[in-house]
């Protein structure tokens, strides 16, 4: 997924209020966090948005599964470890006092037996008195079957009109996104990408964090509507 839109990803959500976002989230990290040090882990982080706005207060490592997406990110985000890895197989040699998995971006792991993996990986690298915190994709009583979405970017010299459904296969919410994009000089580019994630249950999310060893609390208040928050200590 966006390997040939990586480079348009920033202008298709230019919408979305990442230094908004971030100021909630050093809000989270203040109340909840219980360790020493300041060493911080977004896992997911695609192209650095966050981290843009996390750099200058914490030591920050950023980790995603596209290499195309952490190419843009160590051009546009200095004085940040980018890292590629798979959260569900997730081994760094460090441990840290914050781990983020923001944007749905857990959504991705698609099952159960997954998640438990994964959340047990954020756990063996998170410092003791250290917090998570996950911004989890919609249950199924959320997840809007049938809706169609669109997004646009309207700027100068580059037009993006991208579209999308939303089904259910499966058990996975499964979304195509159809992307129109023309750029001063050049010729209309049309991509599809398919996007499967997994509709986890609050109470079944809570219970596999709590067996990782965290304390849990969940937000329903997050960051986007709908969403929530995962915390873990």
């Amino acid at each position: 997924m966006y390997k040939e839109l990586a480079k348009y990803y920033d202008l298709i959500y230019s919408w979305k209020d990442y230094k908004g976002e971030v100021s909630k989230i050093k809000e989270l990290i203040k109340k909840y966090k219980k360790s020493d040090g300041n060493k911080l882990l977004d896992v997911g982080c695609g192209t650095g948005k966050h981290l843009e706005y996390l750099k200058d207060e914490f030591s920050c490592t950023g980790t995603d599964i596209n290499a195309e997406m952490l190419d843009i990110a160590k051009e546009k985000v200095s004085n940040v470890i980018f890292t590629q890895a798979d959260m569900i197989n997730l081994k760094l040699k460090d441990k840290f006092d914050i781990i983020l998995c923001l944007f749905s971006s857990i959504g991705y792991v698609k099952t159960y037996p997954n998640l438990k993996k994964t959340i047990i990986n954020f756990a063996n690298h998170l410092e003791k008195g250290g917090v998570i915190i996950i911004e989890p994709w919609f249950t199924k009583d959320t997840y809007w079957v049938g809706h169609p979405g669109m997004t646009t970017y309207d700027g100068e010299d580059i037009k993006i009109a991208r579209l999308n459904t939303a089904k259910l296969e499966d058990g996975l919410s499964v979304m195509e996104m159809h992307h129109l994009i023309i750029e001063r000089n050049e010729d209309v580019k049309y991509f599809v990408d398919r996007h499967e994630l997994g509709l986890f249950e609050i109470e079944k999310f809570l219970e596999i964090m709590t067996e990782a060893g965290f304390k849990t609390e969940y937000l329903k208040d997050g960051l986007m509507k709908d969403r929530g928050l995962y915390i873990g200590m």
